[in-house]
């Protein structure tokens, strides 16, 4: 197969940290905050602008709390499990890698005995009408970010519940539409959707879970990291863009440059809408492939962001895993070499393939410049491993 003549003009479609947004550059960032006290009032106003621009972008519900904590997504939602788990039961959703994760923490680091796991294999969801969102404590993904398969919609999530439902949303909030108000504490990373920078995590209160802070108290310590309470009351000004350790004003400038390009296209609807084309796309173009495949096989639950390939080709599956592991590595650092796509393999965890990111961060353009480098690198590997 001979070598495609167009690429694309962007060549990041790694699952995080993500494309930026098109047209980035550092000089449309703000810089009269850096060297600045993020204590100081011309700084805390930026931070503080973050949170109030992302709550309207979003339509986060009336009354929910929104805060930037430290470590990213994984830091924000550590911070929610650690401070809130233990008054009930809970019910685990460990269908990808970070709810493996989040299995493995509530299991060996807080050692909760009252847990039940609800799993299924990578690009498939358990299902979700056997969890018990009535009476327990639920922890989940909405989208798998490392299988490709994403929650339909909120339906299963019972709205008379009297646990607590934590999203870890971090690579669909601003591509997905969630169910506000069926969820307890959500989180999410800058990184992931809106192409930012990392370390930063968002956070996400109902006024269920600010009741849950205030009146149950964990058995073991808290870091102080993840302290979200002093003396049994919340710390409101996490939420009002004070942060427990210093930020970076850098990236909080290029998390609101971020924002403020949303807003320019015409909010949530139009990022949702990039995404989903992006998806279609792909669908599109597997629907013809005689070697690819979407790993998640049921449409709606198919990802916009992560957006996970499977090798359908018979000579590939006949190989053994590590040869399979093999054979992607050569054809990803192919597509490195021509600089035509960066850091597309499938997650270590997932099964050997490849996983595109569709973000509204990523042109859909670019992508279709891209799947004809996909066939011609796959032909080319194909040739070599089979000959």
């Amino acid at each position: 197969m001979d070598q495609p003549s167009t690429k694309p003009a962007n060549p990041c479609f790694s699952s995080g940290p993500t494309a930026k947004r098109p047209g980035w550059s550092t000089a449309a960032l703000a810089t009269d905050t850096l060297g600045r006290s993020h204590r100081a009032a011309g700084p805390k106003a930026r931070l503080k602008a973050v949170i109030e621009q992302s709550k309207a972008l979003l339509g986060i519900p009336e009354g929910y709390l929104l805060g930037i904590v430290p470590g990213s997504d994984t830091g924000a939602f550590e911070m929610a499990m650690w401070t809130m788990l233990g008054a009930r039961g809970v019910d685990v959703l460990a269908w990808e890698s970070f709810g493996a994760g989040w299995k493995t923490d509530i299991e060996k680091q807080l050692k909760l005995k009252d847990l039940r796991v609800f799993d299924a294999p990578y690009g498939e969801l358990p299902d979700l009408s056997t969890v018990d969102t009535q009476t327990r404590d639920v922890i989940f993904t909405w989208n798998g970010t490392t299988s490709g398969a994403r929650i339909p919609n909120g339906e299963w999530i019972n709205d008379e519940r009297q646990g607590l439902c934590f999203c870890d949303a971090t690579s669909a909030v601003f591509a997905m539409d969630l169910p506000w108000e069926k969820l307890d504490v959500i989180t999410w990373s800058w990184q992931k959707v809106m192409g930012g920078e990392a370390a930063h995590g968002m956070l996400a209160l109902s006024p269920r879970a600010v009741e849950r802070l205030e009146t149950y108290t964990p058995s073991w310590p808290i870091p102080k990291l993840f302290r979200l309470t002093k003396s049994g009351k919340l710390i409101s000004d996490i939420f009002e863009g004070a942060t427990i350790n210093t930020p970076s004003m850098l990236a909080v400038e290029d998390h609101l440059d971020a924002l403020d390009w949303a807003e320019s296209l015409g909010g949530l609807s139009s990022l949702i809408e990039r995404s989903s084309n992006n998806l279609n796309l792909i669908r599109h173009w597997t629907s013809n492939s005689q070697w690819a495949t979407l790993l998640t096989q049921v449409a709606e639950q198919q990802s916009s962001t992560s957006i996970c390939l499977s090798v359908s080709d018979s000579d590939f599956q006949a190989l053994e895993e590590s040869e399979q592991r093999a054979f992607i590595k050569h054809m990803t650092q192919l597509l490195e070499r021509e600089q035509v796509a960066f850091d597309i393999a499938a997650y270590r965890d997932a099964p050997p393939g490849l996983r595109l990111w569709g973000g509204a961060t990523v042109e859909s353009s670019d992508l279709s410049a891209l799947l004809p480098w996909l066939d011609w690198a796959f032909a080319a590997t194909r040739a070599e491993f089979t000959q």
